[in-house]
C-alpha cells in the first residue's frame, strides 16, 4: 500500500476545509442577499384597481384643515386613507375616531416622524409599533399600511413593519402640497394625466383643502372612485 506523506496529506486536508468553507457560504450568504434584493420590490407604488384611485393624507398637523377634509369627502362620498402621526394622534384622539368612523382607513405614519432610512430593524420595529398600538386603540382599526416619513426607507424598515403585518406604501404621484401652497398646482398634480390604481399623495394644507371639491369633481367626471389604499390594492 501506498502511504502519503505528511505534506500531502495537510494539502488534501486544506483543499476540502476551503471547499466546505466555500458550500456553507454559498449556503448561508446568497439566500440572505436575494432575501434582501427583493425587500425594495415589495414596497407599494401604486394600487390595482380598473376604476378607482386613492387620496393619501399623511398628517402630522392640520387639525382644522382634517375636519374640513372630512367635511368635503362626506359631500362627495368619497373614501381615502390617512397615513396619522402617532405623536399628533395623541393629541387629537377624536379626529383619528372620527376619520374611522366616516369609513376611512387609519394608517400608520411613524411615531415621531423619524428618518426611518438611518434606523436599524429594532428603532425601526419600535417605532412603527408603537404608532400602531395607539393608532389601533384610537380608531378601533386593524391598521395594515405604513408610509414612512419623507418616504425615507431602507430594507431594516420593510422587514420591521411586515414583521407587524404591515404593508409599506408610497405613492405614484405627489402634489407636493407642504412645499408650494398653491390651489391650481395641487389640483394639476393630482388630476394631470390620472389613471385608475394611483396612490395621490397629499397634506392636510388650507390651499389643498380648496383644491379637494375639484380634484373629487375630477374623479367622478372620469368615472374613477376615490377609494382607501387596502381597497385599491385588493
Amino acid at each position: 500500500m501506498k502511504h502519503r506523506s505528511p505534506r500531502a496529506v495537510a494539502l488534501v486536508t486544506n483543499a476540502i476545509l476551503a471547499l466546505v468553507l466555500i458550500v456553507v457560504g454559498a449556503v448561508c450568504f446568497f439566500p440572505a442577499s436575494s432575501h434582501v434584493a427583493h425587500v425594495k420590490e415589495r414596497v407599494v407604488y401604486r394600487g390595482a384597481a380598473l376604476d378607482a384611485v386613492s387620496l393619501m393624507f399623511n398628517v402630522y398637523w392640520g387639525e382644522e384643515e382634517v375636519a374640513e377634509i372630512l367635511s368635503v369627502l362626506a359631500v362627495y362620498g368619497a373614501r381615502v386613507t390617512f397615513f396619522v402621526g402617532g405623536s399628533w394622534a395623541d393629541d387629537h384622539t377624536a379626529l383619528v375616531r372620527a376619520m374611522a368612523d366616516a369609513g376611512h382607513e387609519v394608517a400608520s405614519h411613524g411615531y415621531f416622524h423619524r428618518d426611518h432610512a438611518a434606523l436599524g430593524y429594532d428603532d425601526n420595529y419600535k417605532e412603527i409599533k408603537r404608532s400602531v398600538d395607539f393608532l389601533s386603540a384610537a380608531s378601533g382599526q386593524e391598521i395594515a399600511l405604513f408610509a414612512p416619513p419623507s418616504g425615507a426607507y431602507n430594507d431594516d424598515t420593510v422587514l420591521a413593519a411586515e414583521s407587524l403585518g404591515l404593508k409599506t406604501v408610497m405613492w405614484s404621484r405627489d402634489t407636493i402640497d407642504w412645499r408650494d401652497k398653491d390651489e391650481a398646482l395641487c389640483y394639476t398634480r393630482a388630476t394631470e394625466g390620472l389613471s385608475a390604481g394611483e396612490l395621490i399623495l397629499m397634506h392636510p394644507m388650507p390651499h389643498t383643502v380648496q383644491a379637494l371639491p375639484r380634484i373629487l369633481g375630477y374623479l367622478r367626471a372620469h368615472a374613477l372612485k376615490a377609494v382607501p389604499v387596502s381597497e385599491n390594492l385588493a
